[in-house]
């Protein structure tokens, strides 16, 4: 490699340090503007391969401390709302009041699906802040939550009468997202 910078002119030098140091500067650039642009996207908006499909079939046993586990034949018969939590979650003790003020409105059933918790600690959790669910499985190795497509917790599924996800919820779930989006949703699936 010596011989051939030796054998280039001063210019042909110059120039052949130039694009040695400009291409990582370059390679720099290029990987600033693709993550600035992937910083303007919504994770949100990440489609669900399961929309208009059936639930994943799945059976789990209930939260310690509650009686009734979750499986896909409970999610047959009424349009019902699936939340994906765990008490390690932060995003979920934001979105919880919410859901508890929902579980008091009874306006729609709310069932949880508690993912990779420790069982004395999903409790605790519940106890604290109390159970908005109807029935609740836990979900101790993430398997049913991978079925579901889960990228993460919280996240929150409309389930038709028929047992198809309808709509996915990514993050916690906010006011604006459960008064112009789920509920909304919910009533028109109620008279399909």
């Amino acid at each position: 490699m010596a011989e051939m910078f030796r054998s280039r002119t001063g210019s042909q030098r110059r120039t052949v340090y130039r694009l040695v140091f400009a291409a990582p500067v370059v390679l720099f650039g290029i990987l600033a503007i693709a993550l600035g642009w992937s910083l303007t996207q919504n994770a949100r908006d990440i489609p669900s391969a399961l929309i208009g499909r059936p639930v994943p079939e799945f059976t789990l046993p209930p939260v310690e401390g509650r009686t009734l586990g979750l499986s896909s034949g409970d999610l047959h018969g009424e349009v019902s709302l699936v939340n994906v939590f765990a008490s390690w979650c932060t995003a979920c003790r934001y979105e919880h009041p919410l859901l508890m003020d929902l579980a008091r409105r009874g306006v729609v059933p709310l069932h949880g699906l508690n993912y990779k918790d420790r069982p004395a600690d999903a409790a605790a959790w519940l106890d604290e802040l109390g159970d908005p669910y109807t029935r609740s499985g836990a979900d101790r190795d993430g398997r049913v939550a991978i079925d579901w497509g889960v990228y993460g917790v919280p996240e929150t599924f409309v389930v038709d009468a028929n047992g198809r996800i309808a709509f996915k919820q990514i993050g916690p779930v906010t006011r604006e997202v459960l008064e112009n989006t789920i509920l909304p949703l919910v009533e028109r699936l109620r008279t399909e």
